[in-house]
């Protein structure tokens, strides 16, 4: 063969498809390695989402001596894998004979006995009680609180007091009434925000 022929001036190399994300690729986490981290690791048990980056070679001598439960009791170990089987959700025993056994009180409600619904919290007075216990009050939350501070309530105010305030700020605080008052119009603004938050937030 001449080294001297035409045909080596034709010759076309293949580009490396993966040269443009390489020249992107952070470098290999490997000690005393200087090839590009294209493979990615898990760093172990505890640190789920994070990962090393390694170079191929580096990835698959990891992979080789990677072992999820190290540190961890054989018991520990079956531990997770009996809850592995149900996704790590808690599970309750099937059956009639399993469910009477495990929660007496359900045995109470089939027997029709008063003790079970004396213990049964009734805030709607369900079962008939001489004086109905009042649902526990929502606690408003400080974007919520200080959306009632704005409109001049407390956290008792009802959905009809929220609407009834609101109508009679903005009706107060309307530019066109207060002849483009600056003050006045930052004030309705403050009072529109505030009833959004709070129509947001299920109070009206």
């Amino acid at each position: 063969m001449k080294l001297d022929s035409k045909l080596f001036d034709r010759i076309r190399v293949r580009p490396d498809p993966q040269a443009k994300v390489k020249s992107g690729a952070p470098d290999c986490q490997w000690d005393g390695c200087g090839e590009a981290g294209l493979h990615r690791a898990p760093v172990g048990r505890l640190r789920e989402g994070e990962y090393f980056c390694f170079c191929l070679d580096h990835v698959r001598q990891y992979n080789k001596g990677y072992n999820y439960f190290s540190g961890l009791a054989d018991s520990e170990v079956a531990r997770y894998q009996k809850e592995a089987l149900t996704g790590h959700r808690p599970t309750w025993a099937m059956g009639a004979k399993s469910a009477t056994r495990s929660s007496p009180d359900i045995a109470d409600k089939r027997s029709g006995r008063a003790g079970y619904y004396r213990r049964v919290r009734d805030p709607f007075n369900l079962f008939g009680d001489a004086e109905p216990s009042r649902p526990r009050a929502r606690k408003a939350k400080p974007l919520e609180a200080k959306a009632l501070e704005t409109l001049g309530l407390d956290e008792k105010a009802t959905g009809a007091d929220i609407k009834a305030r609101y109508k009679e700020l903005v009706k107060r605080h309307h530019p066109d009434a207060n002849g483009g008052d600056r003050g006045s119009e930052d004030r309705f603004r403050d009072v529109i925000q505030a009833y959004r938050v709070l129509k947001q937030s299920g109070f009206c």
